[in-house]
């Protein structure tokens, strides 16, 4: 349903009949959280039409019922010429969506209240009914900071509502003046009482900025210094070129131990279920090719991948306390002081960061670097960054390479990130100095607060990726393992002369009545028999074909197999070689890693020996074997040879 105001504004309502309230404000004031919090795990996250920026909406429960809640991107102001400043405004004129919000909540800093109200005044301006929420009003409380939000009401001419978004406080409240205000609706003695206290529409911006700090200073009942000297200290420290660089790396190397010791036991409850599965699925299933499908296909193939879910939610749920607390902030100033060297711009670090999720995402925030070249550059180095997809690989192959060794597992890990670090900065450098030449421009990044970290939203977080996760489980990767299955299962081969000469020695222990060599016999014939089985398979045939060109890797014709199918998507690498490793032994159906690890070559000698693991890694670390990535970058550049370059 849908309403117009007097001014002729179609206002919208949801299909429930709730409201539609847009949720906007400057970087770093406690949007997200405070969205997490009036959504919990209702939301959804999509990208406008047309553009990058990614926003979220959600369900909001308020005494009118319920309502949509949109996200829009933290921006500086509504009239720079970025995608996000773009998307926010066209989002309050009606121009992007289907109708104008009924209501618009403003977020603010109560501990920076002056910079903030020069964005609020600029938002006021537009036709259409706003809450000022400030937010952050513990922390301000324990700074000896106070807000008079009836005073700041008067200074705005709306209404103000103190909150703290992590720790719940005023919610109800702020829910209850966005519902009157949207009721109330616009009108012209809004934009009256707008009028007469906000600056003049063409003031400059010394005058606006005058303009907030005498509001911010009326607006504080009383005041102190704000940051503490123990602050400004540790910016030093954690800002440093060097220092600051070696504390990243020790935070990143105690992140992903913290990985390795607390995921060990979630992983063995997700191995645990997927051998339930197994076995539940043999039992009901007859046996034959439609039980082979589900036990050696479906659920080895799927359940390969599930088992590296608890790490992957770690993994986002503590960055994510990195980034609330404020500390990924420091770390950026850091570390751009070295991209500066390599050529690369200082707005290349959010698209960076943004690749250790996904290439795409990353490579599509380039859009946010005005220079071409720039840009390009940032597009080279974004695939190097490793993605949550690679996680899966570092995390078999490490696994297998350092047993019951979390510390050097750990620093496996962090040794394959700085390595696709250190190849995307020289890939930079080189191309900066031959193709690519030209200044790049400096990083501005406003530095946060230290707070204490939201649980609430990093759970929020890891929920929400981990859902992308299972989403790809059950469609990507079900696929391909489905058709890994059928390309090495068929043709049926007859039995091999290795398997037909095994079960002969088999036949005459257990006319010996030597049990133990005739059971031992029998795995070792099955064992031949489903590496010939796969030889002669679809599968075995194309990975024999492509094995020359992955040689000289030290990969043998199965590693072959998985490398091609990866080139879909990076973590199906797992779910394939769990197809092939097989599982003969009923026991050891639940150790999924194990029989992995027990994979062999054709002459016997294990597969994945040291020096194949580091192999396998570095691969993965530097190959650029990611189709959909590829052809965004061919979208993006709008060149063929650039792709082509970066592959």
């Amino acid at each position: 349903m849908t309403r117009v105001d007097e001014r002729g504004v179609v206002r919208g309502e949801t299909r429930r009949g709730g409201l539609r309230i847009a949720l906007l404000g400057n970087p770093n004031t406690g949007k997200t959280t405070l969205f997490n919090r009036l959504c919990g795990l209702r939301a959804k996250t999509a990208n406008f039409p047309g553009s990058t920026v990614e926003r979220h909406a959600g369900t909001l429960h308020g005494r009118g019922g319920a309502h949509e809640l949109i996200d829009l991107p933290g921006i500086y102001s509504l009239s720079l010429e970025l995608p996000e400043s773009r998307i926010c405004s066209e989002c309050l004129e009606g121009r992007i969506g289907d109708c104008v919000p009924d209501a618009a909540i403003l977020v603010v800093d109560a501990t920076n209240l002056a910079r903030n109200l020069q964005f609020v005044q600029a938002a006021l301006r537009r036709h259409l009914p706003m809450v000022v929420a400030i937010n952050f009003t513990d922390v301000a409380k324990r700074r000896g900071l106070t807000i008079d939000s009836s005073a700041l009401a008067a200074k705005l001419g709306c209404p103000v509502v103190p909150i703290s978004a992590r720790l719940g406080l005023g919610l109800d409240r702020l829910v209850e003046s966005t519902e009157r205000a949207a009721e109330e609706g616009w009108s012209e003695a809004h934009a009256a009482a707008r009028a007469g206290v906000l600056p003049p529409s063409d003031a400059s911006s010394k005058a606006i900025a005058e303009w907030a700090n005498g509001a911010a200073i009326a607006a504080a009942a009383s005041a102190s210094s704000g940051r503490s000297e123990i602050h400004d200290r540790a910016d030093l420290v954690l800002t440093h070129p060097l220092v600051g660089i070696g504390v990243f790396v020790t935070m990143m190397s105690l992140l992903f131990a913290a990985i390795f010791w607390l995921a060990g036991w979630p992983m063995d409850g997700v191995d645990w279920l997927v051998a339930q599965a197994s076995n539940g699925a043999k039992w009901l299933v007859p046996a034959g090719a439609f039980q082979d499908l589900v036990v050696d296909g479906v659920i080895a193939g799927v359940g390969a991948t599930l088992i590296f879910l608890p790490q992957i939610c770690l993994l986002f749920f503590l960055i994510s306390l990195m980034e609330d607390s404020g500390y990924l902030a420091r770390a950026a100033i850091a570390v751009d002081r070295v991209m500066s060297k390599f050529g690369l711009p200082g707005q290349a670090f959010v698209p960076l960061l943004s690749s250790h999720a996904c290439a795409l995402p990353g490579v599509l925030a380039t859009r946010l670097i005005p220079d071409r070249r720039d840009r390009i550059a940032a597009i080279f180095v974004a695939p190097f960054m490793s993605c949550s997809a690679r996680l899966p690989v570092y995390a078999l192959v490490v696994s297998i390479l350092f047993v019951d060794r979390p510390v050097a597992a750990a620093l496996a890990f962090v040794g394959c990130y700085a390595l696709g670090a250190l190849a995307g900065l020289f890939t930079a450098l080189l191309l900066r100095t031959t193709l690519l030449r030209g200044r790049s421009r400096p990083m501005v990044i406003e530095l946060p607060d230290y707070r204490v970290p939201s649980v609430r939203t990093a759970l929020a977080t890891m929920v929400e990726r981990g859902m992308l996760f299972l989403k790809n489980a059950g469609s990507v990767i079900l696929a391909i393992s489905i058709v890994m299955w059928w390309l090495s299962a068929y043709p049926r081969a007859d039995e091999g002369a290795e398997a037909a000469s095994i079960r002969e020695r088999a036949a005459a222990a257990r006319v010996a009545g030597d049990a133990a060599l005739t059971e031992a016999l029998d795995t070792q014939a099955e064992v031949a028999q489903a590496r010939w089985q796969q030889s002669q398979s679809f599968a075995g045939r194309l990975g024999s074909l492509a094995e020359p060109i992955f040689r000289p890797l030290g990969f043998d014709r199965q590693l072959t197999i998985g490398v091609l199918t990866s080139f879909l998507a990076r973590e199906v690498f797992t779910s394939t070689m769990a197809v092939l490793a097989g599982t003969p032994n009923a026991e050891d159906e639940g150790e999924t890693i194990g029989a992995i690890r027990g994979m062999t070559r054709d002459d016997g000698s294990p597969l994945f020996d040291r020096a194949t693991c580091w192999s396998v890694l570095v691969f993965f670390v530097l190959a650029m074997q990611c189709l959909p990535t590829m052809a965004l970058v061919r979208r993006e550049i709008g060149s063929t040879l650039w792709m082509l370059a970066q592959f």
